[in-house]
């Protein structure tokens, strides 16, 4: 019934375009019927060109609809949302991180995109990914674009070390990384104190931040400080950078490697696009991509990150009705297949890895790895578990407090998060 009322109402928009332009005011010659606002959040450098064009593009094919594109700085856009949705000036659409979807939909700021133009052959996305966009069983957001860590390296640098493959476990990097630097005197690895880079080690030893199924935390567990130590000790390895704990020590981990002053970092493919136009990957075959090291489980784990598009729950029928539509181009094969070959970024629909997007050497690297990420628990609250992570993570790193410590600090923040779970 929404979806009729919703595709009535623009139906009327179109008709009567005076509807748009406020009470007693005329639609300027050639104006659209309707327009919405989408906050995108993308890299305004690298990915945000691509999306205007492709607004453009909509715009030409929907000329009763138009669209505001507004970019927004990624670190502000959760909570400037949150504020809007509370007040006015929400946007209609919403570039939204995967693990903010379902803290949305359950404040009700979102609606429900089912059986509307947002999901069109719904059976072509990948189901882990509809399944992260779901909250209480109604799906949220459309997948645009995904994501997972990997393990980047440098192959020739690995080849003057004398190392064939890149390092199936932590212990080999350890070693890996040592090697390096006694051959060439190159780093071998460069750590990034962040909790979400934080992940591969707590999936390498089969655990979580918390058990949502059961109700339990599990970041203090004895699993979890099996895998923070294994970080620490990493970090504190012949041929492993210091911890840089600054302001710019993303950039800086990502600078070196592309450069070639270090050789093995763990990333995200949405900096390919900066990868292959440092001075190290001038030969875009010199990046080599493999899963992230596993732990003492034997078994390689990454975050599926990525992001997906949503709808307000603050739009009028006629508003949500035409960013039903906006997002179904958006979402679309053939869309996707455009943004992967413009951006380098991984698509969210299987038709949309084509000849020609496999043969990008960095997408097919990272799709290559994706049988190794896993979904985020469907938690509303689990984007909200990384800032004491992190916070506790550097302190443990730097040495201001023991891992099981600093793990346990955690905890004791995350109960205040989700009460009602034990541990």
């Amino acid at each position: 019934m929404r979806r009729a009322l919703a595709i009535s109402a623009l139906a009327l928009a179109l008709v009567l375009p005076t509807a748009a332009c406020g009470a007693g005011s005329p639609a300027a010659v050639g104006a659209p019927a309707v327009t919405i606002t989408w906050w995108d959040t993308s890299n305004a450098s690298n990915e945000a060109p691509t999306y205007q064009a492709l607004v453009k593009d909509f715009e030409a094919a929907n000329p009763g609809i138009g669209v505001r594109y507004v970019n927004v700085p990624f670190d502000q856009a959760q909570s400037r949302f949150r504020t809007a949705a509370h007040g006015k000036g929400a946007p209609d659409v919403l570039r939204c991180e995967v693990g903010w979807t379902a803290e949305f939909a359950k404040a009700g700021m979102l609606v429900p995109l089912d059986g509307t133009a947002a999901l069109d052959d719904r059976a072509d996305f990948r189901p882990s990914l509809l399944a992260q966009a779901k909250y209480d069983d109604q799906t949220y957001g459309a997948p645009l674009v995904t994501d997972t860590l990997a393990l980047l390296y440098n192959k020739a640098a690995l080849g003057r070390a004398g190392i064939s493959s890149p390092p199936a476990t932590w212990e080999q990097l350890r070693e890996d990384a040592g090697r390096i630097q006694r051959e060439s005197g190159m780093a071998g690895f460069t750590l990034r104190a962040d909790s979400y880079y934080a992940l591969p080690f707590f999936y390498g030893e089969g655990t979580n931040l918390v058990d949502a199924a059961n109700g339990r935390i599990t970041v203090s567990s004895a699993q979890a400080v099996r895998a923070v130590e294994t970080a620490r000790e990493l970090l504190d390895s012949p041929g492993v950078t210091k911890l840089d704990t600054t302001a710019d020590g993303y950039a800086h981990m990502q600078d070196a490697f592309d450069a070639g002053q270090v050789a093995m970092i763990i990333q995200g493919p949405w900096e390919l696009t900066n990868v292959f136009r440092g001075t190290a990957f001038a030969d875009p075959t010199n990046l080599g991509i493999a899963a992230v090291p596993a732990g003492s489980t034997g078994k390689s784990g990454a975050p599926t990150g990525g992001h997906n598009l949503v709808a307000s729950a603050a739009s009028d029928a006629a508003h949500r009705a035409a960013a039903e539509k906006f997002i179904g181009f958006m979402t679309s094969a053939a869309t996707q297949t455009r943004i992967a070959l413009k951006n380098g970024t991984l698509p969210t629909r299987f038709s949309a890895y084509t000849e020609a997007v496999m043969d990008d050497p960095g997408i097919a690297g990272y799709q290559g790895v994706l049988s190794t990420a896993q979904p985020r628990p469907e938690l509303p609250q689990y984007s909200a578990l990384f800032a004491p992570l992190t916070t506790n993570y550097n302190r443990i790193l730097s040495g201001a407090v023991g891992t099981r410590a600093g793990l346990q600090a955690t905890a004791a923040d995350y109960r205040k998060l989700l009460p009602g779970f034990a541990g």
